[in-house]
């Protein structure tokens, strides 16, 4: 069965290997075209190409995907099935393609969490338990009908990075399994259920990641730790944005102290007054500095 797989990061990498190691028959790749990055603007290959490139696997980089040059060569490929993960938004004409269909790998148990940033929203909500999906594509963005799901726990010590790098490998494993029982025709295809009320997971802007002092400290520990380590969430201290990688909820010792205020000791404790109790931080990196442990930034950032 020949594969045409589509992704950019290395979340898809994990699933990409985890094919061409297992003796699937990845004909091409499709990832997003290169671009320029870091202090010296040099050009980038995405973490998918590097490892097509590597595999030898003929490497396909449109900037537009309806690109008419793009869907002949594409076409040429004679795909039986194509596997999206972490990429844009197929047109119809991609998708429809192959005769065995498209299908996606998404960060959470649909239909909870359709959208670009599902491992993100659920440790901000609070949630104790997420997973992987697989589904066929269809128009409307995350509704096709569901093949495989398998879950995965949040812990209370788990950020959005630890979750992305258990989901990431738990999905590679998925992916593999899919390919497979389609291989086989012989997989599930059930509508997604709407039983209760859909939470939706929207791209993460640096702006909404600005802390609201003025909700409780559950809500903003989780949200710290929905964030982190990336986009990271944010605050002002001492007049410079202050990212904050690691918290941890205190009891509050003065109830007037004003809400958003800061209490600390300049040696150990770094905390803010939260609308309930105090949010102690444990690991930040204040403007033009590098991350740091709340210790080792006392000693050198005076309050």
């Amino acid at each position: 069965m020949k594969i045409v797989f589509m992704g950019t990061p290395d979340f898809a990498v994990a699933s990409l290997k985890k094919l061409v190691e297992n003796g699937c028959d990845v004909v091409a790749v499709v990832t997003a075209p290169d671009k320029p990055a870091g202090r010296g603007l040099q050009m980038q290959q995405t973490p998918v190409k590097q490892y097509a490139v590597s595999q030898n696997i003929p490497v396909l980089q449109p900037e537009k995907l309806k690109n008419s040059e793009f869907l002949e060569q594409l076409a040429s490929y004679q795909a039986d099935l194509q596997v999206v993960v972490a990429f844009r938004m197929l047109p119809e004409v991609v998708w429809k393609m192959p005769v065995k269909g498209t299908f996606n790998l998404h960060g959470s148990l649909l239909p909870q969490y359709r959208g670009a940033a599902p491992i993100n929203w659920a440790v901000i909500n609070g949630d104790t338990e997420t997973g992987v999906t697989t589904f066929f594509i269809k128009q409307e963005i995350d509704t096709g009908n569901i093949i495989f799901i398998d879950k995965e726990p949040i812990l209370p010590e788990d950020n959005a990075g630890t979750v992305h790098d258990r989901l990431m490998e738990r999905g590679a494993n998925l992916v593999l399994k899919t390919v497979k029982a389609i291989e086989a025709n012989d997989y599930p295809q059930l509508p997604q259920q709407m039983d209760s009320e859909l939470r939706p997971a929207p791209k993460i802007f640096k702006e909404t990641c600005e802390i609201n002092w003025n909700q409780p400290a559950e809500k903003i520990h989780n949200f710290i730790r929905g964030l982190s380590p990336y986009p990271t969430a944010w605050t002002t201290l001492s007049g410079k944005t202050c990212k904050i990688y690691q918290s941890e909820i205190a009891e509050l010792a003065d109830s007037n102290a004003e809400v958003g205020g800061v209490q600390t000791d300049n040696k150990t404790f770094l905390a803010f007054r939260c609308a309930d109790k105090l949010l102690s931080i444990k690991q930040l990196q204040i403007e033009g500095k590098k991350r740091m442990g709340i210790e080792e930034f006392l000693r050198g950032f005076r309050l």
